[in-house]
C-alpha cells in the first residue's frame, strides 16, 4: 500500500483515510462499484471486475500476481451490499503513468457535477486540467466534453425532455403569472418544436404604463444541440436601462418566424391597450424584420440602430476624418446643420453619396428621424441576447427560459428597491442632464416675449423657447424629452422648476411604476401537470408531446463559442497532446515519460 501513498492528490485524501474494511456496507451495487473506482483512481491501481450481478460483486487488482481482492455480497432481505472478504495489500507498483482505465466518462461526470451546478460554463479544457491537478489522472478532451454533457443532463435533464416539458411549462407561466403570454407551437406530423413566445404580465404592464413607446428588436443564434434562434423585443426604462418585453425561441431565423413574432407582439399590445401611441422601433432592419414591422405595425417609425449604421460607414470608408464628420452629422439637431456636414463629407469623398442612398438619413439621423427616441439610438438588446445565448446554449430549452426569468426577476427586484430609495423628481441619468443644462443656462440672456415665449440670446445665435408647447428652436428639448439649456434659462427666468418640464418617462414615479409588478416564481417541474385538457390561451396542448426541431447541430467537435457578433476575432486553436492529453504541446514534443 505504501507504493500508492506517494504523490496522491489532496482531493482524494478523504478516500484514503477511510480504507475498505470487512463488514463495510453500500446502499446498492452501483454505489459499491463507484466507491471502488474512486479508490482505484486515488491509489493509482487498475481495477479488474471479476463478477458483478444482483447478488455479488468481486474485483481484484489487474496486475498479474498482486493479491489485492475484494468480495462484496448482498445482504439478505435488504438492498444493501456488504464486504465479505478483503485482501487489502498491494505488492504491485500500480499505475505509473497518468492514464487510468477507471477514469471513464461516468466518473468524469460525477467528479465535475458540483462544479457544473455552480458554473454551467465550465469548459472541457478546464475540466481535464482540474482532473489532472486534483486526481493525477489524464483524460482526453472528448472524455471531458462527454462527461460534462452527461453531468449537465443529470442536473438539468436532456434537451429532448426540455422540449417535451414546454406545454406544461407554458401552462405554469400562465397559471402563476396571470395575464402573461406563453405559447409554444409545434410543426408537422411529428410535432417537432417550431416556436415559443413568452412575455410576463409584469413586463407588459411596465412597458404600457411607464416606458417610452420605443422597442428594440434583435436576435441571436443558438449553438446548442438543436440550434435555433433567440428573438427579443425590449424597451428602455426611465434611467435608460434595458427592459425586455417579449422573448421568442424559433427553430431557425427566417422571414416567416419574424412575421410570427411580430404578430404575437401586436396581439400582446392590442389586448392590453386601446390607445397605444405610435411605436418607435429600432433594429438592424434586416429584410424579414422590415416586412414584419410594416405588416403588423404599419404606423410605427422603424429606424436603424446607430451603432450598426456607424460601423457600416466606418468599415466601408476606413477614413478617420470622414468618420469624425459623420458623427457630427449624426447628432446634428437641424436639417441645415446635417446638410452642411454632408457637404463636408462629399468634399472628402464622392463615394459617400451612394452610401447615403443605401442608408437614408430619415431612418437614423437625429435631425430627420421622426420617431420618439428621447436620446436612445443604439441596440442594447444585442449584447443582452449575445450574453443569454452564451450562458444558456448548453441548457435545455426550459432551463434556458428559467435562466432568463431568474435574471428578469432579479432586475425587477433590484430596480424596484433602487427606485424606492430615490427622492428626486427625475431618475439619476435625467437629473444629471438637467443640472448640466441649468449650469449652461447661466451664460444666456433671456428676453420674454409673452407668457409662454422667450428669446434666448447668446454670442452664437438666438433661440426661441415656448414653455407651453415644450419646444425650442434648437430642437433638443423635443428630441430628447428634457429641457435644453435654452429652455432651462427661460424656465428659471420666470421662476419655474426645470425638472417638472421633463417628459413623464424620465420621472422617478414612472420608474417605480415600470417595476411595480412582480414576476412570480414557477414551481419545480415535479409539480407540473404533464397531462391535461389543453393549453389555455393558444399554442400546443399540455398533453401534446413536442419533439426536438429538425435543425440539429452537425457532427464533429461542437463549437461552443456562440458567434453572434460577426466581427469577433476567431479564437486561436489550442494544441492538445495525444499522449498525455495536456494542452499547449503536441505528441512529438511531449516530455512525459512513457
Amino acid at each position: 500500500m505504501d507504493n500508492h501513498s506517494l504523490n496522491v492528490p489532496n482531493a482524494s485524501h478523504d478516500i484514503i483515510e477511510q480504507p475498505l474494511v470487512i463488514g463495510q456496507e453500500f446502499a446498492d451495487v452501483e454505489t459499491c462499484r463507484r466507491t471502488l473506482k474512486d479508490i482505484a483512481i486515488a491509489l493509482h491501481f487498475d481495477l479488474r471486475i471479476v463478477k458483478s450481478d444482483r447478488s455479488r460483486f468481486i474485483a481484484k487488482c489487474n496486475k498479474e500476481g498482486c493479491p489485492w481482492r475484494v468480495h462484496v455480497a448482498k445482504c439478505p432481505g435488504v438492498p444493501t451490499f456488504t464486504i465479505r472478504t478483503l485482501q487489502g495489500e498491494h505488492t504491485c507498483e500500480g499505475v505509473r503513468n497518468h492514464h487510468h482505465q477507471q477514469a471513464s466518462v461516468g466518473w468524469v461526470a460525477r467528479s465535475v457535477a458540483e462544479r457544473i451546478r455552480d458554473n454551467p460554463q465550465y469548459k472541457p479544457k478546464e475540466i481535464l486540467q482540474d482532473i489532472r491537478d486534483q486526481h493525477g489522472v489524464a483524460v482526453s478532451y472528448m472524455q471531458a466534453w462527454r462527461g460534462k454533457e452527461r453531468s449537465m443532463a443529470a442536473l438539468h435533464g436532456t434537451f429532448e425532455e426540455g422540449y417535451r416539458l414546454l406545454p406544461a411549462y407554458c401552462e405554469q407561466i400562465r397559471k402563476t403569472n396571470p395575464g402573461s403570454i406563453a405559447t409554444v407551437v409545434a410543426a408537422g406530423q411529428e410535432n417537432c418544436f417550431h416556436r415559443l413566445f413568452i412575455s410576463y404580465r409584469a413586463s407588459i404592464y411596465g412597458f404600457i404604463n411607464a416606458c417610452r413607446p420605443l422597442l428594440e428588436l434583435d436576435r441571436a443564434h443558438l449553438k446548442g444541440k438543436y440550434l435555433g434562434g433567440l428573438f427579443c423585443a425590449a424597451a428602455v426604462d426611465a434611467d435608460d436601462a434595458l427592459f425586455p418585453l417579449a422573448i421568442g425561441i424559433v427553430d431557425e431565423e427566417s422571414d416567416d418566424n419574424w412575421m410570427w413574432f411580430m404578430s404575437e407582439l401586436r396581439r400582446l399590445l392590442g389586448v392590453n391597450t386601446e390607445n397605444m401611441p405610435r411605436l418607435t422601433i429600432l433594429s438592424e432592419r434586416q429584410r424579414g424584420i422590415v416586412e414584419a414591422v410594416e405588416t403588423h405595425f404599419p404606423s410605427a417609425f422603424h429606424g436603424f440602430c446607430l451603432r450598426y449604421v456607424s460601423e457600416n460607414f466606418r468599415d466601408t470608408f476606413k477614413n478617420t476624418k470622414l468618420v469624425n464628420i459623420f458623427w457630427n452629422a449624426v447628432y446634428a439637431l437641424t436639417a441645415v446643420e446635417f446638410e452642411s456636414k454632408i457637404a463636408e463629407m462629399v468634399e472628402v469623398s464622392q463615394d459617400v453619396i451612394p452610401w447615403f442612398q443605401q442608408f437614408p438619413p430619415q431612418l437614423w439621423a437625429v435631425a430627420y428621424f421622426e420617431g420618439v427616441r428621447y436620446g436612445h439610438f443604439t441596440l442594447g438588446v444585442t449584447e443582452l441576447l449575445y450574453n443569454w445565448a452564451l450562458e444558456c446554449h448548453e441548457l435545455p430549452i426550459v432551463q434556458m427560459m428559467e435562466h432568463i426569468r431568474h435574471q428578469l426577476t432579479s432586475w425587477f427586484n433590484d430596480r424596484r428597491d433602487m427606485g424606492m430609495r430615490w427622492a428626486s423628481i427625475l431618475v439619476p441619468s435625467a437629473e444629471k442632464r438637467i443640472l448640466e443644462a441649468i449650469a449652461d443656462a447661466r451664460c444666456y440672456q433671456v428676453l420674454r416675449a409673452n407668457e409662454v415665449e422667450f428669446e434666448i440670446v447668446s454670442t452664437e445665435r438666438t433661440n426661441i423657447v415656448d414653455i407651453r408647447s415644450r419646444i425650442c428652436s434648437c430642437h433638443r428639448w423635443q428630441l430628447y424629452g428634457l429641457p435644453c439649456a435654452h429652455a432651462a434659462a427661460a424656465l428659471i427666468s420666470c421662476g419655474q422648476n426645470a425638472h417638472v418640464f421633463a417628459e413623464p418617462c424620465f420621472t422617478v414615479v414612472s420608474y417605480r411604476e415600470t417595476y411595480s409588478q412582480m414576476i412570480n416564481p414557477i414551481p419545480d417541474k415535479s409539480q407540473w401537470r404533464e397531462l391535461g385538457e389543453g393549453a389555455e390561451g393558444g399554442g400546443a396542448k399540455v398533453d401534446m408531446t413536442i419533439r426536438p426541431p429538425k435543425t440539429r447541430r452537425p457532427p464533429g467537435r461542437p463549437k461552443k463559442k456562440v458567434l453572434r457578433v460577426e466581427n469577433f476575432k476567431r479564437p486561436k486553436r489550442v494544441v492538445q497532446c495525444g499522449r498525455c492529453h495536456m494542452l499547449g504541446h503536441s505528441q512529438k514534443k511531449c516530455t512525459m515519460p512513457i
